[in-house]
């Protein structure tokens, strides 16, 4: 709920519970896993993990992981500086270990091999840095004896899963392209080859050659030259990286493979990435969404040893299957964001030429899709000459808050336009008729009639319906916020009177109409908001209205968090007493 009517229950609740595309991760690895936050206290656990350990997510959630779990091989607590896991957990390293002991639900001791790596989970809703932890016991962990027909440098089973485990929580935690392709290429280089190559299909059938990175040491470089667009898929080609585009199989390839007459151009472009880059040794797997092959992953081995056998293709399919579902939900994510920003914006009305007036609009999207939609600003001509301003903030944050937004102002116009009465008499017409007409639960809204008084000044009558209090400053930058004429948000049924409130408006002087994410941060509250935002507008008072406004943005606004409304607007100077008007002649 926007405004300042919300409380801070509902955001220390979801601090509480596990983010929902963490806990769906932690579901797809197949060992016990749980995450914990900086402090080692644990913020999401699978099903594995509750079976292994004997305790429901209840019992662990919240609670110091070393505390609670590690123990000497008596069953005896285990000191910090004894715990292999806790030393390497403090020094943000991935680790992994064997001959470790987890305290059961029941008392019995669990022995476990461990891995664990650092987990960013910014994307997930959370602005710290966690730390994942893959456990097996010993008898489900592989040794580390290498296997026939597996390559020189292959991982032991556990360190597969773990992996997989890595995989799945680092790609499923963004949703953007960029990022998840960035993630990926970084899981695989150099642990497991020392080039990696990604092809995409674009949602216009075309073939896209996105990523070429080399491993050069702790460094991953991009091949530019060999990264851009790619012939199309033929048809029937029996070639590796054709076959995988067409998500038919995942195959080996080496530098013989492509030097026999090419059978497209896709061929063409292989043997130049196989000569450019001297890879010896590669292996290829198809990268499939849920509907549709998305594009091929290609690892290949150039200086690192060890040719990539038919036993490395599982791990390989694995992870392309994984990159596969995190493509699948980004390309989701951004085609559902594009849809909402484009609705959001034609939604926003353009500002009507008010004489004497000069006024500025802003709007920034939340970067999360599912963030879009709530807030809005209008402002119009009403039939007796003045002019309507409006700021509001519709309960919810997708695509059906801003519909209801729409409605909402819809509604709005036809009253103010319609009704020759103050604000709070349309705003109170408005409430009565949200629960039975439109689909909107609860709003928050500021509306104001703007009228040109006799002796040329401006005079601004408005209510407030549990909306943050418009921001008046003039222009020697005294600030001062209009806190009168305020009463219930809309929606809650309650049928009290609404107040109005009338100010003059000085002359130069800036009115700010804007919605919460202006003023809201993660550990401040909303009084320390405002009085960022006085602090600022004040500074900025002798500004063009255009640049005021972006500068609040930029300096106000925390970034990567709530959308943004923000309406301003600003009354003429004074006329100077020492200019004449010229005579005619």
């Amino acid at each position: 709920m926007a405004g300042s009517e919300r409380t801070g229950t509902d955001r220390q609740r979801q601090r509480a519970e596990p983010p929902a595309r963490l806990a769906d991760a932690m579901e797809a690895i197949g060992a016990g896993a749980y995450v914990v936050d900086e402090q080692g206290r644990v913020l999401a656990v699978n099903t594995p993990a509750e079976r292994l350990l004997g305790r429901p997510a209840a019992d662990l959630l919240g609670q110091d992981a070393h505390d609670l779990l590690h123990r000497g091989p008596q069953g005896q607590p285990l000191p910090t500086t004894q715990c292999a896991m806790r030393q390497a957990f403090h020094a943000g390293n991935p680790a992994q270990g064997h001959g470790e002991h987890f305290l059961r639900g029941d008392g019995s001791l669990l022995p476990v091999s461990w891995m664990i790596t650092p987990y960013d989970l910014g994307d997930t809703g959370d602005r710290r840095t966690g730390t994942l932890v893959v456990f097996h016991t010993p008898e489900h962990a592989d040794s580390a004896e290498p296997r026939p027909e597996r390559a020189t440098e292959s991982l032991t089973d556990f360190e597969r899963l773990a992996l997989l485990a890595e995989t799945t929580t680092r790609l499923t935690s963004t949703l953007d392209v960029d990022e998840a392709l960035r993630r990926l290429v970084s899981l695989v280089l150099p642990r497991l080859a020392d080039w990696a190559v990604i092809d995409l299909i674009t949602e216009h059938d075309e073939v896209w050659r996105t990523a070429v990175v080399h491993a050069e040491g702790d460094r991953l470089v991009h091949q530019e030259d060999l990264e851009g667009p790619m012939p199309p898929v033929p048809e029937e080609s029996p070639m590796p990286l054709s076959r995988a585009l067409r998500g038919v199989a995942s195959a080996l390839a080496g530098p013989a493979t492509y030097r026999r007459a090419p059978d497209s151009g896709i061929a063409v472009e292989q043997r130049r990435l196989f000569e450019a880059t001297g890879i010896h040794s590669a292996a290829i797997a198809p990268i499939r969404g849920t509907r549709e092959v998305l594009g091929a992953l290609t690892l290949g081995r150039a200086e690192k040893p060890g040719d990539f056998t038919t036993a490395d293709l599982p791990l390989l399919e694995d992870i392309a299957r994984r990159a596969g579902v995190a493509l699948d939900n980004a390309r989701l994510y951004q085609r559902q964001r594009a849809v909402a920003e484009t609705m959001q914006n034609h939604l926003l009305p353009q500002m009507p030429r008010v004489p004497g007036l000069q006024m500025a609009v802003r709007y920034l999207p939340a970067p999360d899709a599912s963030q879009v939609g709530g807030d809005w600003y209008d402002a119009f001509t009403l039939s007796d000459g003045s002019t309507a301003l409006a700021i509001g903030d519709v309960v919810g944050h997708d695509l059906e808050a801003a519909a209801g937004m729409a409605q909402l102002r819809n509604m709005l116009r036809a009253y103010a336009w319609s009704q020759q009465e103050p604000p709070s008499r349309i705003v109170q017409r408005l409430d009565e008729a949200i629960m039975p007409i439109t689909d909107v639960t609860m709003a928050t809204l500021v509306l104001a009639r703007l009228t040109r008084t006799d002796d040329d000044n401006w005079q601004l009558t408005w209510t407030n319906a549990g909306h943050p209090p418009p921001l008046l400053v003039t222009r020697d930058g005294l600030a001062d916020y209009l806190t009168e004429g305020h009463s219930l948000l809309l929606g809650t049924g309650a049928r009290a009177t609404r107040p109005d409130a009338t100010v003059l408006l000085p002359p130069g002087c800036t009115l700010l109409l804007y919605t919460d994410g202006l003023i809201e941060a993660p550990g401040h509250t909303l009084d320390e908001g405002l009085s960022r935002l006085r602090q600022h507008a004040a500074a900025l008072a002798h500004r063009p209205l255009p640049s005021l406004t972006d500068q609040l943005l930029r300096r106000v606004h925390p970034p990567g968090l709530d959308d943004v409304a923000l309406l301003a607007l600003r009354t003429p100077p004074r006329p100077d007493p020492g200019r004449t008007a010229p005579r005619r002649r």
